[in-house]
């Protein structure tokens, strides 16, 4: 940042941030850690390693089965009786109670401390089948026990602290984790809230935004800044609000089940011994450690929701008529039924192989990154777009699945990150390695020798950085050396072949593609926010397109295989700038007639609603 003539605040807070990040790379073994990831090893190294592509799917049974199934079936019943909520709207205290008995709350709790012990696919898997039923219920246990106090306890807790919370937290005393501010959302750099030792307790002084899980009596994450650093410190809400607490309630228009609210300490007294004490880092490195599971639950619960939506398509599709005939019969809306199950087999296929790459011990920054962004991009397409736009005007009535949930449905594109921001992130974490390897020296040299641009085909700029030159004119020629050499995946089902052939080609490509850009921008390349973005997207829609198509060859359902063939042309259309066949449309059309014939099997549990303000035909 320096060497770009940024200033030295900037430098300095983007610096903080990206030691956060190493400090987080560090907690990993090194075979884990992003440079070793399956989309950095497939963007950079000369062959896609497939294998870690194909996520291995659940096989055999595991203890927390049975609790997966009971609490599944709470939710289905309390749907049922009308019991989720309380008067107010939000989830009442005896559902939260049932489902903490049911193991609900304590899925990724070990079980010496009265949890289940769920493998995170296990618990993604779950939280899809939840979301099907009940959007707000999966989210909650995502906060709880991702973003919330869970994660940071499980990871950098001393057995003490584990011992001390983890049973209430597994049991029926959820939790949140209170980080963003009035004016440190996505820049963390920017917190005030500030914790001051005396004798045997921190007092916390200061103020938080939009904590979700936010209300007296939960136990929370409290970032602050501990003698100017972060820290986190694992408080108990008072079940009062008193003059050292109060909540800071807003009208929001997100997540209406739910609770969210402002916190305002004014010495708020934690005792010393609840400060989490990483072995590495700061409370940048907490918060950001528990941020790749709740962006693949998030993309679980995407799944889950756009079920929920395309089995209350069908029903209306059957019902209304236009010009006399089924609106579920015209190719357009025929096409928008097939689209929502491909962005369904995409999201299944992104939240199965990034849950599994986080039970093997990957870090899974920019896998996880991938699945947050596809699913919260698609979910807002299948809502706006699918859903909306074939329910017409009855969408915005009250009670109508779109209009009361509306803001639920865009809300995941900001959480955890706002989409092109993230995707700017990814391009920074997949660039960063290969940028320190050959571009920093080049930086530096110009530096050294007072040059403000380097021009490869000048001469005198060629001689003077001779020595970083070689260095990388050695990785250049060895990529266009390693891209004549076709990789090939044996085994595909024939309608998903000609995609993985697709992706793999792409992958040779995007190498060149990202070092070329930072060649031409050099040290501007920071400032060149859009072209990032539209590079980073690129090599997003590849990862999506690959993983999906590996992951639908391992299913036996025809229709799932048909719906990522689907969404696997989107994307090569999206990549090349194609024009949608004919062929195409017939495809899509038989997807759709199938699913409409009641053929989806992921569809087969959602549960449908009445159609609003129907009408009688003559």
């Amino acid at each position: 940042m320096r060497l770009s003539g940024k200033g030295e605040e900037e430098a300095r807070r983007t610096g903080a941030v990206d030691t956060a990040d190493d400090q987080v790379e560090s907690l990993f073994a090194p075979q884990y850690q992003t440079v070793n990831s399956p989309i950095h090893r497939a963007v950079w190294d000369r062959r896609v390693p497939i294998e870690l592509f194909t996520a291995a799917l659940p096989i055999g049974s595991h203890p927390c089965d049975a609790a997966i199934d009971r609490c599944v079936e709470i939710v289905w019943r309390r749907r049922i009786d009308g019991t989720i909520y309380d008067d107010r709207g939000k989830i009442s205290d005896a559902s939260i109670e049932e489902l903490g008995r049911a193991g609900y709350w304590g899925m990724l709790v070990d079980s010496k401390y009265g949890g289940q012990g769920a493998p995170f696919q296990r618990f993604a898997r779950m939280l899809r089948r939840v979301a099907t039923v009940e959007a707000t219920v999966a989210g909650t246990a995502s906060v709880h026990g991702c973003i919330g106090a869970v994660d940071p306890l499980r990871t950098f807790g001393s057995p003490e602290q584990k011992a001390r919370y983890l049973p209430r937290l597994a049991g029926e005393r959820l939790s949140a984790f209170a980080l963003t501010e009035p004016g440190a959302g996505s820049d963390l750099t920017a917190l005030r809230t500030v914790a001051e030792l005396h004798g045997d307790h921190y007092e916390v002084t200061g103020e938080k935004l939009f904590i979700t899980n936010a209300i007296p009596g939960r136990i929370i994450g409290l970032v602050c800044l501990i003698e100017g650093k972060p820290a986190v410190l694992i408080a108990e809400l008072p079940d009062r609000e008193n003059d050292q607490w109060q909540m800071a309630p807003y009208g929001i228009h997100a997540l209406r089940h739910t609770y969210n609210n402002g916190l305002k300490f004014n010495r708020f007294r934690v005792p010393k011994e609840n400060l989490l004490t990483p072995a590495t880092g700061d409370g940048l490195t907490i918060a950001y450690h528990g941020l790749n599971l709740g962006r693949t639950a998030l993309c679980a619960s995407a799944a889950g929701i756009m079920r929920g939506l395309l089995g209350n398509m069908l029903p209306w599709g059957d019902f209304r008529k236009t010009y006399g005939a089924k609106i579920n019969t015209r190719e357009l809306v025929k096409r928008r039924i097939a689209r929502m199950a491909a962005l369904i087999t995409g999201a299944d296929a992104l939240t199965d192989w990034c849950a599994w790459l986080i039970d093997q011990g990957y870090r899974g920054e920019l896998e996880c990154v991938v699945a947050k962004i596809y699913g919260s991009e698609s979910l807002k397409e299948a809502a706006v777009e699918l859903f909306m736009k074939t329910h017409g005007g009855r969408s915005f009535l009250k009670g109508h699945l779109f209009g009361d949930n509306v803001y639920d449905f865009l809300a995941p594109c900001i959480y955890e990150g706002e989409g092109e921001m993230l995707g700017m992130a990814f391009f920074k974490s997949l660039a960063k390695a290969h940028g320190v390897a050959y571009f920093e020296p080049i930086g530096k040299a110009l530096q050294r020798h007072r040059m403000k641009t380097f021009n490869p085909a000048n001469p005198v700029h060629a001689w003077r950085l001779r020595r970083e030159m070689w260095s990388y004119g050695k990785w250049s020629l060895g990529q266009k050396f390693a891209g004549s050499k076709r990789q090939h995946v044996s085994g595909l089902k024939p309608t998903l072949t000609q995609h993985v052939d697709f992706a793999l080609d792409m992958f040779g490509r995007h190498a060149g593609e990202l070092s070329s850009t930072m060649v031409k921008h050099q040290l501007k390349l920071p400032d060149r926010q859009c072209r990032i973005a539209e590079l980073s997207q690129r090599v997003q829609d590849t990862v999506v397109m690959l993983v999906t198509a590996l992951w639908a060859n391992q299913q036996d359902d025809e229709l799932v295989v048909a719906a990522a063939d689907v969404l696997c042309d989107d994307l090569r259309r999206k990549l090349t700038g194609a024009r949608a066949s004919d062929g195409y449309f017939r495809n899509v059309s038989r997807l759709a007639e199938a699913i409409i014939e009641g053929r989806y099997a992921p569809i087969a549990d959602v549960p449908h609603l009445p159609i609003m303000r129907s009408y009688e035909t003559p």
